[in-house]
Order: structure tokens, then C-alpha cells, then sequence
């Protein structure tokens, strides 16, 4: 269960929330262990001294690991539906990202998004994958602003250059990114995922001839933007992270 308390030095007092779910849901009774964690002191062992309906108290144990500073990389991706915006965030939780960061585009089809219910999806997803870490979750901006405090990042590019044709065609395609991926030295620090729809040719003309971009291909098929968030970061784990 993640924490921002201060871990290790006493007991622990679990809020009306946590003593909920801890007594009513997981059936916790005093003497059961209960696993808590966060980025700062880690994950520790508590040994519940007692459980009541609104309120408990735990005292240390053990710790299992020490704190960790947050990794990976940035996702830049475009809102979505709630539904598939929210899978999105689950996965990329789970998928190691250090911030989720939503970019308004031209085709962006919404810009309102509940930051505290994304932020309760991710500490959900850090708790069931074992994450020390929760990404931090920024409210929505403009590309052009957010793409100002980048560094070398990943450019999805689904689209060709031949006008009047579906997804502008063949020619001008990115390279697939698990060919090109391997010859990269510098590190991506973000990936930078399209709405539903794609760029519009000035927003791609614009990532191309940016110096920071790689742009990449994660395929002949088009993907929804929670798929290839999820492809994207796989791909940039296996190269830079902690999958390969």
C-alpha cells in the first residue's frame, strides 16, 4: 500500500480509507503483516497492532527495500476517451513512465481531464506491479509549450508524405522502431504519442524538422493511442530501461 508518511520511525496510523480496505476488504485483523511503501524510505514490513472500521495502528518490522528515485521515461500522449485515457495511465505505470504528460494538438479531442482520478489509477497500477515510484501527472498544455522543456525524444510517426492518400501513404515512412531503436546513443527522454487521428501535416512537417525528434514506426498496422503507448514503451524499455 503507497504511503507519503514517513516510514520507519514508529508505529503507523492507517486513515478511515486505508483501515477500510485494510479491515473490511483484505479482512487484516491484528498480527497480519501489511506490505508499505513509497519512493523516499521504500517498502516496509508492518505488523498491525489493530484494526477498527475507521481508524488502526501498525509498528515496523522490517524493510524490504530502499527508496528509489523515479526512472524511465516521459510519455507525452494526447487525451483520449476516459476510458481508454485511463487504461492508458494504468499501463504506463506499469510500464515504468516517470510522468504522463498530456498535450493538447490540433486534433485533440478533449482537454479536460480528472487529474486526481488519473492519479488514483496510478497508484493503484504502482501498488499491484510493485513500483516504489507514482508517476507524476501534469495537467493538460499545448504541444508547442510542453515540447519547449524537451530534450531528445521519440516521435511516433504513423504517417507518409503523399498527399491525398490514406495516412499519407508509403513514401517518407519513418523506419520501424525496432530496427532503429538499437543504432540510438543518446538516451530518449520522452515519447511522444498522436491523438486520435494523427497529427495534422504542419504539426508533422514541424516534429520532422525538429533536431531533437526520432521518429519511428511502431508498425504497418494503425494503432488506437493507448496501444502504441503501450508499444512505444515496451520498445524504449527493451532499449534504454529495465527490460533490456
Amino acid at each position: 500500500m503507497h504511503t507519503e508518511a514517513r516510514l520507519g520511525r514508529g508505529s503507523y496510523s492507517f486513515d478511515k480509507e486505508q483501515a477500510r480496505y485494510l479491515g473490511s476488504v483484505l479482512r487484516l485483523k491484528a498480527g497480519d503483516e501489511v506490505r508499505l511503501f513509497n519512493a523516499r524510505d521504500g517498502e516496509w514490513v508492518y505488523r498491525v497492532a489493530s484494526m477498527e472500521k475507521r481508524a488502526g495502528e501498525a509498528e515496523p518490522v522490517e524493510r524490504r527495500r530502499e527508496g528509489e528515485e523515479p526512472s524511465g521515461p516521459v510519455l507525452l500522449f494526447a487525451p483520449i476517451k476516459r476510458t481508454q485515457t485511463e487504461l492508458l495511465a494504468q499501463k504506463a505505470t506499469e510500464l515504468g513512465v516517470r510522468k504522463l504528460v498530456p498535450v493538447v494538438t490540433a486534433r485533440t479531442n478533449r482537454d479536460q481531464l480528472r487529474i486526481d482520478r488519473l492519479e488514483l489509477i496510478a497508484t493503484e497500477a504502482a501498488e499491484q506491479c510493485e513500483r516504489l515510484t507514482i508517476p507524476q501527472i501534469e495537467q493538460p498544455r499545448a504541444l508547442a509549450d510542453v515540447l519547449e522543456g524537451v530534450g531528445s525524444f521519440l516521435f511516433c510517426d504513423e504517417a507518409g508524405d503523399q498527399q491525398g492518400e490514406p495516412w499519407g501513404g508509403d513514401e517518407g515512412r519513418a523506419p520501424l522502431g525496432a530496427s532503429l531503436i538499437p543504432d540510438v546513443t543518446e538516451v530518449p527522454g520522452a515519447i511522444l504519442i498522436g491523438p486520435e487521428g494523427g497529427f495534422t501535416p504542419e504539426e508533422r512537417e514541424s516534429l520532422r524538422a525538429d533536431e531533437r525528434a526520432v521518429a519511428i514506426s511502431l508498425g504497418p498496422r494503425i494503432l488506437r493511442a493507448e496501444t502504441a503507448a503501450i508499444v512505444a514503451l515496451t520498445l524504449w524499455q527493451a532499449r534504454f530501461g529495465d527490460l533490456a
